[in-house]
Formats: structure tokens, sequence, C-alpha cells
């Protein structure tokens, strides 16, 4: 069902797209010179951290959550809601260290013009969308049109990885995440996660709607789970000569903000291909675009309806988010545009319905909080890979 949806969602783009586009014709006699089309909306000025509100973890409506010592950061082993911060120190496994062992790293790149599944478009620079008069949850955008564009694509190979084996692995969003690289030498090692290989994958560049990173990552279907399966796994593993388990419990998604929805998206529309979910300031908000009726608000659904409505599927997930995370970034204001209360009815929805999942609010901390992520990397690596056997 959700591989129709995905095909039809996307001829619905493709149609739009297309449908702006001016028609081949014979040249047609002359006409008086139309008047010039309105400017395009300009992108809205984006609020710095510091002007963003400083939220309370204990706030009424949020989960109920243990405060940690600061400094310290939740077991790998529980389940539940944490409070972090507001000291924010690196993890000494996101250090190299001289005495461990090095993972080889293989590196290619992929074009639009090779794909069967993302084609590539891009948003006009310096534009935006509009809401849309007789519906604020949709976002209207005029400047979106077919583009080109290249990715960058990086594939870790742990140094214990036993050639003709089929490892488990992680795929995380936007771009080479050689500090992920660093904390699964130093974890590996120490046999606190399994001899794993790392996919980490660009995206097809711009952001939120009417670009191509926007229709990759905020899109409620299957379709980027496809590409990554059918077209970046094959590459990845003739690259770097590796073999890639098929077993989902093997298989792991990560990433921050629209990354981090897109690797809640995957597994949710793909739960026979991923099992374990890491994200960092997850949008679970109303982005996508076009618009669906079948997911009208988009990643919000996910807490709204998606997950209170259907039996629990086999994921494990972690999340994080910052008290001072991204607050009505665009121009709706549809009230489904706030990162922290979207993540804290993820983390409400999941209890409720029994899943195993790590919350982690993280105090003194902004959208995607690069302390944060040096922080608590190694324990969400740890927690996501619970229950899958280390070899030692």
């Amino acid at each position: 069902m959700s591989r129709f949806l995905s095909i039809s969602f996307l001829m619905s783009l493709i149609s739009l797209i297309a449908g702006a586009a001016p028609a081949m014709a014979q040249t047609p006699a002359a006409q008086p010179t139309p008047p010039a089309a309105a400017p395009a909306p300009p992108v809205p000025p984006r609020p710095s951290a510091s002007s963003l509100p400083t939220r309370d973890p204990h706030a009424p409506g949020y989960v109920t959550a243990t405060e940690l010592p600061d400094g310290t950061v939740a077991p790998p082993t529980a389940d539940g809601n944490f409070i972090i911060g507001p000291t924010h120190k690196p993890a000494p496994e996101t250090t190299a260290q001289p005495d461990v062992p090095k993972g080889a790293i293989f590196e290619f790149t992929m074009s639009s013009a090779d794909s069967k599944i993302y084609p590539g478009i891009a948003r006009e620079p310096g534009t935006f969308g509009t809401s849309d008069p007789s519906d604020p949850r949709k976002m209207v955008v005029t400047t979106s049109h077919p583009a080109p564009y290249t990715r960058h694509v990086a594939v870790y190979v742990p140094s214990q990885y036993v050639p003709g084996t089929a490892a488990p692995f992680i795929v995380g969003a936007d771009g080479i995440d050689r500090g992920l690289f660093t904390a699964l030498d130093n974890l590996i090692a120490q046999h606190r996660v399994p001899v794993m290989v790392a996919i980490s994958i660009g995206n097809g560049s711009g952001d939120a709607q009417g670009s191509e990173r926007g229709l990759e990552y905020d899109t409620m279907s299957g379709l980027y789970a496809e590409f990554v399966e059918k077209e970046v796994l094959p590459l990845a593993e003739k690259t770097a000569n590796v073999k890639l388990t098929s077993d989902p419990d093997g298989r792991a998604t990560m990433g921050g903000s629209s990354g981090g929805s897109c690797a809640m998206i995957m597994a949710w529309y793909h739960p026979e291909w991923y099992h374990r979910v890491l994200t960092f300031s997850g949008t679970y908000v109303n982005q996508q675009w076009p618009h669906n009726d079948q997911t009208p608000h988009g990643a919000w659904e996910f807490h709204e309806h998606l997950i209170p409505n259907s039996p629990a599927k086999p994921l494990r997930i972690w999340m994080e988010v910052g008290d001072r995370d991204n607050l009505n970034m665009n121009a709706l204001r549809d009230n489904m545009h706030d990162w922290v209360v979207a993540n804290e009815n993820m983390a409400k929805v999941l209890a409720a319905k029994g899943y195993h999942y790590q919350f982690v609010f993280a105090r003194n901390a902004g959208h995607t909080d690069r302390a944060v992520h040096v922080q608590i990397l190694p324990e969400a690596l740890e927690y996501i890979w619970q229950g899958y056997p280390i070899k030692r």
C-alpha cells in the first residue's frame, strides 16, 4: 500500500511542477505584453537560537521525565523520558583514540540524472511559500521547478568487519558524518555496539517546502526508503566491497531536524527494512509539500493520528529535543510548527502504545545542538542497538 501511495504522490508532484511549465508550440502571432508576474515571497528571517523561548521540561502537558545530574546522560538500557544539562561536555568516545583501530571510509557521488526516483527539484533562491488562504495547513510554493543535483555518500567500514559476512548498518542523513565514524571506532572496540557499517547520505540540496531535501525528508511515504534500498545501498556495497544485512533488526536510521523525521518515516513505512531509529530535534511538524490529503499535517500526523491509531510496530526509537528548539519557522500559522511540543507529543504517544523508546530533553540547547550531539551520541547509539548480538 505504501508503495502505491508513494508512486501516486510522486506523480502528483511531477504533474504539479510540469503544469507550471509552458507547453512547446508553434510560434504564435504577436500578443500584447502581459503584466509582470508578482514577485515570489521572500524567505522569512530565521530567528536566532537566543530569540527562541526557553521551555521548561516540567511544563503542564509535557511528559513526566527524570532529571539527571548535570553533565550526565541516561543509561543506555533504560526506556522513558530524561532531562539532561545545562552542561554538555563531549563524550570521550567522540574523540579519536590513538590505540583504537580506525575504520575505512569510502566515498562516492550520485547524480540526479542517474536516479529513477528523484530526478531533482529546487526552489528559487531567496523565495519561500505562502499560507493557502483557504486552508492555513497548506503551503503554496510557486517557485519550485525541476533542477539537477549531486549528492555525496560515505561508507564507513570498521576494521573488525569480516569480508563476505552480512553486516548490520546504520543510514544517516544530511551528508558525511565523520563524528559518527569516530564514535563507532571507539564503541565497536569497547564491544558496546555491534560491528556495523555506517552509510552517510547527502541530501539533494535546499531545505523545506519546494526543495529536493524537503521532498526527500518531509514527505510522508516510503519513497525515500525505497530510494535508499534500490539506488544507494547497492552502490555502497559495491564501492566499499561489503555485504549489508537484510535483517531489519540489524538496520538503523538516524538524522537531525528533517533528517530525523526522515529516519522515522523510513522505519514507519518500511518496518520490514528498519527497526531502529535515532533522531535529534526531529521535525515531527507540518512541513510536507506538496499537500497530501492522506497525511494532511505532514509528520505532525505521527503523534496526532498515525502512532495512536495504528498497532505498535517493532521499532526501537531514541529522540532528543532542546529547550530552545525551533518554533514556527515558516509562513504557516497552523499551531503545528513547535519542535518541542512535537517531540514531547511523540514521547507521549510512544509510551501509550508500549514502544521501547528513550526521549531526552536537553537544557541549554538549540536545534540539533552540536554540544548535545557530541555529549550524548555514544549513549544514543548504545540505546538503539540494545538487544542486538555483539560479538566479543
